[in-house]
């Protein structure tokens, strides 16, 4: 069984590593959605693949991180690619839920997604 849950958050980023190419390299900002998934059996004294309750507060917690931040300033997205983000977000929750099975992070307003499956 596969349970979902994603939260928003709105970020700024730069990515210089290629300045003459492309205008991403000025700082600029999204509106990002993440969704993760985490697969288990239901527990048979909740009938939860695990609570709901906590993979919000895992969540809370990765919003507060990321919510009107410059993502380049935050330990570990010094190069925030919508991969890096993905990735980064993916290792803070295999920590806490060893069934995470997908992250997904998206720029819905540039129809742009990455999925990192685990």
């Amino acid at each position: 069984m596969r349970i979902v849950k994603s939260m928003s958050f709105d970020a700024a980023h730069f990515l210089d590593h290629d300045p003459n190419a492309r205008p991403y390299a000025r700082l600029h900002g999204h509106s990002f959605t993440m969704e993760v998934a985490i697969e288990g059996e239901p527990q048979a004294e909740t009938g939860w693949v695990v609570d709901f309750g906590d993979v919000d507060e895992a969540l809370k917690e990765l919003h507060d991180t990321l919510d009107h931040r410059l993502l380049n300033e935050i330990d570990g997205l010094e190069r925030p690619t919508l991969e890096n983000i993905c990735q980064w977000a993916a290792l803070k929750l295999k920590e806490k839920f060893p069934g995470l099975a997908q992250v997904r992070v998206s720029r819905p307003s540039n129809g742009e997604t990455c999925i990192f499956d685990l």
